[in-house]
């Protein structure tokens, strides 16, 4: 569905003080589920009422009620079990770090609806459009699969990809269903197939980077496939990483573009750009005619404000690769893929989002 959804956003946005207190005391016990809920709906309408006031066009719940932008599928979704995983970051404080993941170490078995607990609370407050975000099943092939474990219940990467795949088709149809107007998919890890070192760290375990796109591009289609479409916008976003202001690839989007654009039936790109790691424009020229581009040009990763000059030249170097028609403005990624969030205070964001609605309205009125 073609929209004009000009000033966007990823989705997560800086938690206040008073949740990140209330979630750590529910983790630790001190705090019911009900009051946490409370706690949770008294941020979202903040959220909303600063999204309102920075002029986007289209609201989320800020992610809120998730520990991170992909746990959502292991809350409501049996058979992933604790393990760890070391990232190379970049970025402040960046280096090898070990981190906690979730891998596949038992048959999936659906539980729960991945965001029912949030879709209607959003939808009943916005008051007008807003997104709900969804992982990819690519956001899982490579770091959910461990051989030795996940392999005594799924062969291949593939196969696991596929299971997953499923679940998300029945959350967006869910969604849809709903009368969800925008789905956004997150998909951070395809940028791993452009950046040569991580390429070559996959091959030295074992994983063809070549065959690992084609099976990302595969189980992401499958999560589309036979969805219907009508009245919702659906969109993919694409970064390099994003927790506490590091990422973890780099590279333009050029070795990927033409599959990507061209295969992946979504309405929306929204695609990093606020850095020289993303690359050039030119890789847009794949997009096909009548999909829109959501230019991230507005970095998350630190305070410092971006001149909107600046942004006006940038749009204009875009649109020789796609119209100005089918162009819009964002953020490069989320303000808080985690929950610690990224180095930026509230004020920051602010500015930040009201830098994205005014360069939308400076370009398209």
């Amino acid at each position: 569905m073609a929209t004009s959804y000009r000033a966007d956003h990823v989705g997560s946005l800086l938690r206040p003080p008073d949740l990140l207190e209330a979630r750590a005391a529910h983790a630790e016990g001190r705090l019911g589920i009900s009051e946490l809920r409370a706690a949770e709906d008294r941020a979202i309408l903040g959220a909303l009422e600063l999204q309102r006031q920075t002029g986007l066009d289209v609201l989320s719940d800020g992610e809120f009620r998730r520990g991170s932008w992909l746990t959502d599928m292991a809350d409501a979704v049996e058979g992933f079990v604790a393990d760890r995983i070391v990232i190379e970051w970049h970025g402040p404080g960046g280096g090898a770090e070990a981190s906690t993941a979730r891998v596949v170490g038992a048959p999936l078995r659906q539980s729960r609806r991945l965001t029912e607990h949030e879709a209607a609370f959003l939808k009943t407050h916005a008051a007008g459009p807003c997104k709900i975000t969804v992982p990819t099943p690519s956001s899982f092939l490579l770091v959910s699969y461990k051989p030795g474990l996940t392999d005594r219940f799924y062969s291949t990467r593939e196969a696991m990809a596929h299971e997953i795949a499923r679940i998300v088709r029945r959350e967006i149809a869910a969604l849809v269903g709903e009368g969800v107007p925008y789905i956004q998919l997150d998909a951070p890890y395809y940028t791993s197939y452009l950046d040569a070192k991580v390429r070559e760290r996959l091959r030295q375990h074992g994983v063809d980077p070549d065959r690992a796109f084609e099976e990302s591009l595969a189980a992401d289609r499958a999560s589309l496939d036979g969805v219907g479409r009508e009245g919702v916008t659906l969109g993919l976003h694409v970064c390099r990483g994003n927790s506490r202001s590091r990422w973890f690839t780099e590279g333009g989007y050029d070795p990927i573009a033409e599959q990507l654009f061209g295969t992946l039936p979504v309405d929306r790109f929204l695609l990093e750009y606020d850095t020289e790691r993303a690359g050039g424009f030119e890789p847009l020229r794949f997009v096909p005619r009548g999909k829109t581009v959501v230019l991230g040009l507005i970095t998350t990763k630190e305070p410092r404000l971006e001149s909107r000059d600046t942004l006006l030249r940038r749009i204009d170097e875009a649109s020789r690769y796609v119209p100005l028609e089918n162009l819009a403005v964002s953020p490069q990624c989320g303000f808080a893929s985690v929950a610690a969030g990224n180095l930026l205070s509230l004020d920051d964001q602010r500015r930040k989002l009201e830098l994205v609605a005014q360069t939308a309205r400076k370009v398209w009125g």
